[in-house]
């Protein structure tokens, strides 16, 4: 088939190269010629295991193309996926200028039976404004139908994710809109789930918020265990082993961010008010996630007897572990609390230390782990990455000024730290 993405951020660029290497002709289309001209020269822009090698292959196999043209991507294309940013606006709400840009270059080189497809996350009623805006821009006399197909891919496991989802959500309002989405996703054998467009654009805000409410939750079970004298790894093990429940995200630490889940949170929590029917519930999630971090540093200062001329050395600074994006991270903030508390940061990620310099020149950004270790009255997990699972803890104990570890991740057990002689400090876990 002949599709078109419009926009080249991490959903985009991923969804391209996969459906290239699945043998469709792919234009990936983006305004940011500096992007492009990366790509094409394969200079991938974002750190995502497996997503460089796709790219190779299927521009050198002539599958995968780049350009900022509309009037080139759009009009020999079947279906074009709309996979532009979709910003938090000052209201909580997703701003649609974006969508509402592409959706209105694209329809004016649209060919009769095309299909645009909104694969940016929208609030409910979004995909209306695009039909109206396609349907007020395409060439008198065209047939066009508009569809949603929201994305639910981790940045990390992007392509894993692309290449075999859980589910294909497919909303739709007309039934001419059905075999082109068949067609394309029918290699995939996964299962197909059509529904009205309001509802798949409400499936993606609830399936994000719900998981950012596992994530509060188990944080503020974690709070508790510490409170309690419980260990909060026994009770995940037995909360887990519940076949109603499962262990996915009840991973205690620092609170979630990245690009999705404090944006989309905040996103259904203002239009469920706006609606008139209050989401309490998902705004304890985001108060319970927004004080994680100011906990921490409080906890920090606390055993440090204080924050002030302290040298403190963060591990990690992306969001998650394998990706260089500090949307929202958590980490991010943690070292922003600490430089705010008078505290000198020396700072190593794998791959997200060029992301960071942009927005936090302070820190001392450091080549390694044990160079950013070297001196440090304190060391802090702030991103899960298994380069850190992996260090030489002995080595790092000798390096610190004194051997006290801040586990904001719990990759570390307590027992072992405590026979290294380590003042170790982690969460939901009796201290040592």
């Amino acid at each position: 088939m002949r599709i078109c993405v419009v926009g080249a951020g991490h959903v985009g660029l991923v969804m391209a190269a996969v459906f290239a290497d699945l043998g469709n002709q792919v234009a990936c289309l983006d305004i940011d010629k500096e992007k492009l001209a990366s790509l094409r020269a394969s200079r991938v822009p974002i750190f995502e295991p497996g997503i460089s090698e796709l790219i190779d292959r299927n521009q050198a196999a002539g599958r995968l193309s780049f350009t900022t043209e509309y009037a080139e991507a759009v009009s020999d294309s079947e279906i074009v996926f709309l996979a532009v940013d979709t910003p938090t606006g000052s209201d909580g709400r997703a701003d649609l200028k974006n969508i509402r840009s592409a959706a209105e270059s694209a329809a004016a080189h649209l060919s009769d039976g095309s299909l645009v497809v909104v694969k940016s996350t929208v609030p409910v009623g979004g995909g209306s404004v695009v039909r109206e805006i396609v349907e007020a821009n395409c060439p008198p006399g065209k047939r066009v139908e508009v569809a949603s197909c929201p994305e639910f891919l981790r940045e990390g496991s992007a392509v894993a994710d692309c290449l075999k989802p859980d589910r294909v959500i497919i909303g739709c309002s007309s039934p001419e809109a059905v075999p082109q989405l068949v067609r394309l996703y029918a290699p995939l054998e996964r299962p197909l789930i059509f529904m009205d467009v309001n509802s798949a654009e409400l499936v993606k805000y609830a399936a994000n918020s719900f998981l950012a409410m596992r994530i509060s939750f188990i944080n503020s079970i974690a709070d508790l265990c510490e409170q309690m004298g419980a260990d909060i790894a026994q009770v995940i093990k037995g909360l887990g082993a519940d076949t109603r429940i499962g262990r996915h995200y009840l991973s205690p630490g620092l609170g979630y961010g990245g690009s999705c889940f404090p944006k989309d949170t905040a996103a259904l929590a203002s239009a469920s008010a706006e609606a008139g029917c209050r989401f309490e519930v998902l705004e304890a999630v985001i108060e319970t996630n927004r004080q994680r971090i100011p906990g921490f540093v409080e906890r920090m200062k606390a055993a440090l007897g204080g924050l002030e001329g302290k040298t403190i050395a963060v591990l990690g600074l992306s969001f998650k572990p394998d990706t260089e994006d500090i949307r929202d991270s958590k980490a991010i903030e943690l070292v922003s609390g600490l430089l705010e508390q008078g505290a000198e940061v020396r700072a190593y990620d794998p791959a997200a230390m060029d992301s960071a310099r942009v927005v936090l020149p302070e820190p001392t950004y450091c080549p390694d782990a044990y160079e950013a270790t070297r001196g440090a009255d304190a060391l802090v997990i702030a991103t899960e990455w298994n380069e850190f699972k992996l260090l030489d803890l002995e080595r790092l104990r000798d390096l610190l000024h004194q051997p006290i570890v801040f586990d904001g991740r719990n990759i570390y057990q307590p027992d072992r730290m405590a026979t290294l002689g380590f003042q170790y400090v982690s969460v939901g876990r009796c201290p040592h």
